[in-house]
């Protein structure tokens, strides 16, 4: 009787969840890969096969980057950077038009970042407010708020950043924080301000001793509060207490100095995927459960999946599988629940955006510029083949029907209701 309450629970919190992110879906494209980072949407009008017709309009960018846009209303932002003119932008186009709205510009000095990263790699988040956004540098950093006006709202110190890879991390908003993992060699830290004022609520200091990219989500599931969810090498997957920023569980299951957290935790029903690696060495999606132990919190691993785990893209969990893109162009179907592997195929090209899930499709985008869908099936059949003319590595977004795609040069609005 204890298992299969066990299993009905499982279900409900699954089913709730579902409910959850499908609902969100449908609403606004507010942080990296939307609704609390799972980059799934039900959108039913962005085409498989797109022609010039079905394209709504390109807009030059002042700069190039790779961060991708996000989106509240008919309000899209993004990040991209002069290098040669030592500016970084932060902008407001119009969803309907490409239009510029207005734009916040910061001046900064080049710094030491790896061969594929850039000078705008942060995404912003936005709420029905102000959109949020991090400039970092070895100089100084900081997370910066604007209304959708473009006016400035506050800014909060970082520190200086630390790190020969280049900066990228992104914030979140959750409920009336604005949320943001600062890990790299420097000093390390999460840290949560007010959204409305950028006054500090609380800040947890880390160990880790390299940057990562990943950017935090939530889970919520029935029976248990909130948690924001981090993944570092060094701490693992980590559950903190979104009032106060108290580590309410951790669990080590990454562990290699060498190692780095660039792909973003996920949540699929009661179940968290956190992946970590080294470009040319081991990688690792891991799948745990957190569960109330007495007067503490435990996490358990669950199962791992390392043959065919990506170290750049963020997995895509659909409809009862696991979706694993590598940036070596293979993708894998795995199941669920237990982390068989069904499914593997190659597609080729080389990927550093995220796949996301389209009413039922996989788009991802190679570094070429190249936007391949799939089935998100067990076939991973492809369905088509898009040339954007330009290299790409920026996670798309969807929003309003629309899939909005960040080339290095340019912004590109695609489908849509007629």
């Amino acid at each position: 009787m204890d298992s299969m309450w066990k299993r009905f629970t499982r279900v409900v919190a699954l089913a709730a969840v579902s409910i959850v992110c499908t609902h969100g879906a449908a609403q606004e494209w507010t942080r990296f890969r939307g609704p609390n980072g799972s980059g799934v949407s039900d959108a039913k009008t962005v085409p498989v096969k797109w022609t010039d017709s079905e394209i709504n309009w390109k807009a030059k960018l002042p700069g190039g980057g790779i961060s991708s846009p996000v989106v509240w209303g008919e309000k899209v932002f993004v990040s991209a950077a002069e290098v040669d003119k030592g500016r970084r932008h932060l902008l407001c186009l119009d969803a309907k038009t490409g239009k510029e709205c207005w734009r916040q510009t910061e001046t900064f000095q080049a710094y030491k970042k790896h061969k594929v990263n850039s000078f705008a790699t942060s995404t912003p988040a936005v709420d029905e407010a102000r959109a949020y956004h991090v400039w970092q540098s070895a100089e100084g950093s900081a997370l910066l708020a604007f209304t959708h006006d473009g006016a400035p709202a506050w800014k909060f110190q970082l520190d200086a950043f630390s790190e020969g890879h280049g900066g990228g991390v992104s914030p979140i908003v959750w409920d009336d924080l604005v949320v943001l993992a600062c890990d790299q060699q420097g000093p390390s830290y999460l840290v949560a301000v007010d959204r409305r004022t950028g006054e500090q609520r609380w800040k947890t200091p880390r160990q880790s001793k390299r940057a990562g990219y990943s950017t935090p989500c939530v889970y919520q599931v029935p029976g248990r509060s909130a948690e924001l969810i981090f993944t570092e090498w060094k701490h693992g997957i980590t559950g903190l207490d979104p009032a106060t920023g108290q580590v309410r569980w951790e669990i080590d299951c990454f562990g290699k100095e060498t190692e780095r957290a660039i792909a973003s935790p996920i949540i699929a029903g009661d179940v968290i995927f956190g992946t970590c690696g080294f470009a040319t060495s081991d990688k690792h999606c891991v799948a745990v459960r957190p569960r109330d132990a007495g007067d503490k919190v435990e996490a358990k691993e669950l199962f791992r999946v390392e043959k065919s785990a990506p170290h750049l893209p963020t997995p895509i969990a659909f409809n009862g599988r696991l979706f694993l893109w590598t940036e070596k162009g293979i993708v894998s179907s795995v199941k669920l629940n237990t982390g068989d592997v069904l499914e593997t195929k190659r597609i080729g090209g080389n990927f550093s955006a995220s796949p996301v899930c389209i009413d039922g499709k996989l788009y991802g985008i190679s570094d070429d510029g190249e936007v391949i869908v799939l089935k998100a099936d067990d076939s991973l059949e492809e369905l088509a083949r898009n040339p954007l003319d330009e290299p790409c590595r920026a996670t798309p977004a969807v929003s309003g029907g629309r899939l909005f795609l960040r080339t290095m040069s340019q912004l590109i609005s695609v489908g849509g209701s007629p």
